[in-house]
């Protein structure tokens, strides 16, 4: 239909130019060559195909019968539209270069986070939005609003207003998304903070970011979170909660915000919602029509390779229609939908894919526990009755393998989500046959892109989903490029890059950075190899970045390797992945000692635990006299990396 309408519309006008004008019929050849003569793009090419093999010359498509009125005949349209539709799907799948356009008949949203929220609010008050199982929370859609309107009250109490930064610190929790809401509603840019963050992690993205306030949880797994920030924020010992504090090392941060009300110098979630009066909640509403949807709403922050990680920042409409776009992919609007997540809110697959589905589609999303696990995971699954599951091919392995597999009842399932790093053919049958999602589809992305551009169907192959990530999402441009910058031809490798609204704005405070990430063109550079193939789907070939992926996080060697370098014994270290049946990646450090000394594997390993996340910690640690490298002294990672492979057994 969109075809017909264009070409309707085409019609249509020339009628006004010509048949007003004139007592003749307007005949198939007259039309086409005055679509000819115009330079229509999207009907040039299949211009001369349509002459003599739609209509005959002398068929009207229609005919002046008085002044100001005509005559259209709508099968004549149909048959032309029909024609120009199959050519131009012949022509498509005969494209010659690595370039896709998303084009698409369904408009963009033009609505913020806050706005979207209020209206399936209204369409459906009564119906849960989201679901906590561990800690027995359900939020309706008017609950939700209701709760979050009363922190957004709170944080304006304080004097957080649009434009400032609040940091989020914590596992999966109810608290985690009434702050996520709460900073939609006021403009505030909510900054998502890694819970595996160690100190010096944590003092560099609140400083970068120049948060205002930080909302905290009591810890995570073994970190207490409030010892750490006090090594960073001591004078948070003899704060008076409420009153602006005064860090000399985090001069932008005034309040701490926790879960409980316990911690000393911090304001307790509670008090700050309950502390909200109805005049400063109805102000929030009031709020919502000065909000823009272009406006900076998120920072995520995902590490460099030169070191230091950025901070991306995105927007309400980059967010809010890629979520929406990916939802349409999933059938969203086919069905009444009940996602199960146990991927981590302070990830964009779960902050966007998961959380946001809920205010761009009204689905109910079901967060099992804090953390991924996966027996709870498959309980949430049974007794919510869900009907779609995300994770990374790592959490869908450990569910297949657990043994409360068996004993729970999946048969509400139907589709979901897998992304983050690729999964093997087997496991991806798997998924489809006993985990009874059929459905099952491969996402694409980055959180500059907010986060996907790609993404495979409910119906494509099991091989297709594998082997591809799909194709671009509507309103997306996507091309490969040699080293020069030129596209290259379909089936040859390069550089991929994608251009929409869903790109970033910027790095945070990095106009430099940005400049290199996103050209003058606002094409932005994944750093990743592809593949395109002539019908539209690309396939992931390697990585440009120098960036290992384990278990859906992304891991960058050099932020490893400049800890490393800091210990006494070391004189030289490169970090590489290695390949892991579980994980997709395991982090392996090739090490040389100083002359004289000696250092083991684990002494290695209890350096990195206070200064680096978990996941970032070598699993791996082999010790070297020397180094692949070229004859300019470049080191050979994929030399290390077969090396290793072969050194720790790892082929099959």
């Amino acid at each position: 239909m969109f075809y017909l309408r264009r070409i309707l519309d085409i019609i249509l006008e020339i009628e006004d130019r010509h048949l007003r004008r004139s007592s003749v019929s307007l005949h198939a050849d007259s039309l086409l060559t005055i679509i000819c003569k115009r330079r229509i793009r999207w009907l040039g090419h299949v211009g001369c195909q349509i002459v003599g093999s739609v209509f005959k010359d002398d068929y009207p498509l229609f005919r002046k019968r008085s002044a100001g009125q005509s005559v259209l005949s709508f099968s004549g349209v149909c048959k032309m539209g029909m024609r120009f539709f199959h050519s131009s799907n012949q022509c498509q799948s005969e494209q010659k270069w690595s370039y896709i356009h998303g084009t698409s008949s369904i408009p963009l949203l033009g609505i913020t986070i806050g706005q979207a929220l209020q209206e399936k609010v209204d369409k459906h008050p009564d119906k849960p939005a989201a679901i906590f199982s561990k800690e027995n929370v359900q939020l309706s859609f008017q609950g939700l609003l209701q709760k979050t309107d009363q922190l957004a009250a709170g944080f304006r109490r304080l004097g957080i207003s649009k434009g400032d930064r609040v940091g989020i610190w914590g596992p999966n929790s109810s608290q985690w998304v009434l702050t996520q809401y709460a900073t939609a509603r006021t403009g505030i840019i909510l900054v998502n903070l890694n819970p595996s963050y160690a100190a010096n992690e944590l003092k560099f993205a609140l400083k970068k970011s120049g948060c205002k306030a930080i909302v905290a949880d009591q810890g995570f797994k073994n970190t207490d979170y409030f010892e750490v920030l006090r090594s960073i924020l001591p004078e948070l010992n003899n704060h008076i909660a409420g009153t602006p504090l005064q860090s000399k090392e985090l001069p932008d941060l005034k309040h701490v915000i926790a879960y409980n009300n316990t911690q000393a110098g911090a304001i307790g979630l509670g008090d700050l919602m309950s502390s909200a009066t109805p005049s400063e909640i109805k102000e929030i509403f009031d709020l919502q029509d000065k909000l823009q949807f272009d406006d900076p709403i998120n920072i995520q922050f995902t590490s460099g390779t030169t070191g230091n990680p950025k901070g991306t920042c995105l927007s309400h409409h980059g967010l809010i229609n890629n979520c929406y776009f990916v939802g349409l992919r999933l059938g969203y609007h086919e069905h009444d939908a009940v996602i199960c997540c146990p991927a981590p809110l302070y990830h964009s697959f779960g902050m966007v894919l998961a959380s946001l589905t809920n205010v761009t589609h009204g689905t109910t999303t079901v967060w099992p526990s804090p953390a991924f696990n996966p027996e709870e995971t498959l309980r949430a699954v049974e007794t919510y009755k869900c009907t779609s599951l995300y994770g990374v091919p790592t959490m869908f392995i450990d569910m297949l393998c657990s043994p409360e597999f068996d004993k729970v009842d999946l048969s509400t399932l139907r589709t979901g989500v897998m992304g983050g790093s690729p999964c093997p053919i087997e496991t991806m049958r798997e998924v489809r046959d006993r985990m009874n999602l059929p459905g099952m589809t491969v996402c694409y992305g980055s959180t500059e892109t907010s986060p996907i551009s790609f993404q495979s169907t409910r119906e494509c192959s099991v091989e297709k989903r594998v082997s591809t990530v799909g194709k671009v999402l509507d309103h997306i441009e996507a091309k490969i490029i040699d080293h020069e910058g030129h596209v290259v031809p379909v089936g040859e490798k390069g550089e991929l890059c994608t251009r929409g609204i869903n790109n970033m704005l910027e790095y945070w405070d990095d106009p430099e950075k940005t400049k290199t990430a996103i050209g003058r063109d606002n094409w932005y550079h994944t750093g990743d190899l592809a593949v395109m193939t002539n019908d539209g789907y690309c396939s992931i070939v390697g990585r440009k970045k120098d960036m290992l992926v384990r278990g859906g996080e992304n891991i960058y060697p050099l932020d490893i390797e400049q800890i490393l370098y800091e210990h006494p014994k070391i004189k030289e270290v490169q970090v590489i992945g290695v390949p892991d049946k579980r994980l997709g990646e395991q982090v392996c450090a090739w090490v040389e000692v100083k002359d004289g000394m000696s250092l083991t594997q684990q002494e290695v390993k209890d350096f990195c635990k206070d200064k680096m996340a978990r996941f970032k910690i070598p699993y791996y640690v082999l010790f070297v006299t020397s180094f692949p490298k070229t004859v300019t002294g470049k080191i050979q990672k994929f030399v290390m990396r077969e090396k290793s492979i072969e050194m720790l057994e790892l082929s099959n």
